[in-house]
């Protein structure tokens, strides 16, 4: 499994950028045709992945120092848009408009502390399976390394308790199962003695995660 991936690793990369970028046209559409704030919220999410997938892609091709400088975005992106996945689930859940309110409050002070984070990470080059990319060193502060971890957990596992709520109610599984493939794929890595490539597997998480995000509010 491990070699079959390290082949596989830079092609694929492009390949989850491409299939990405179809998945944040068909929200995008979607939005406009129905206005529905999860397509729109959806979207957000996936330009920041599709972000993060291309500069990881790209490593190989650019000047270290031109890589280094372009780096910190995908960090930032990550930090910024990743707490979208919560008013998701708020809206998923149909909760009314001053839970709403207060659950965009917490929001907004997480998407603040996730861009915080990124601005704060110091980068050191690494190499992997033909790809180069920038990763946070040990010389970045403890809180911006335990919020990176809270927004990469701390929002899947919502989401698939709350997917659940939701398939109960509105005989729709795809909240759950976004929330559910991106969970066993960041942990597939580890489990698997493949931490290494953690990068690469949870891409598919994130592919699915979008992917069935979209089924969900076609479903709507």
């Amino acid at each position: 499994m491990r070699s079959f991936l390290m082949n596989i690793c830079s092609g694929a990369i492009w390949g989850i950028v491409l299939l990405e970028t179809v998945l944040a046209c068909l929200l995008f559409v979607h939005w406009k045709k129905n206005k529905q704030p999860v397509a729109l919220l959806t979207f957000f999410v996936a330009l920041g992945l599709i972000l993060d997938a291309l500069i990881i892609g790209m490593g190989s091709m650019l000047n270290a120092e031109v890589l280094k400088a372009i780096s910190p975005v995908r960090f930032i992106a990550h930090g910024f848009l990743i707490p979208l996945l919560f008013p998701i689930c708020g809206y998923a859940l149909k909760l009314k408009e001053p839970v709403m309110k207060v659950l965009w409050i917490v929001t907004g002070v997480l998407m603040a502390a996730g861009a915080a984070e990124g601005f704060c990470t110091v980068l050191e080059m690494k190499e992997m399976a033909g790809v180069i990319r920038f990763v946070s060193s040990e010389a970045t502060p403890k809180w911006a390394d335990l919020i990176s971890k809270l927004l990469s957990f701390g929002t899947v596992i919502p989401m698939m308790i709350i997917g659940v709520a939701v398939w109960i109610r509105q005989k729709n599984p795809h909240l759950f199962l976004s929330g559910l493939l991106m969970f066993v794929f960041s942990a597939l890595g580890p489990a698997t003695g493949n931490a290494d490539l953690i990068f690469f597997i949870s891409m598919f998480g994130e592919l699915f995660m979008i992917f069935f995000l979209y089924l969900f509010v076609k479903k709507q």
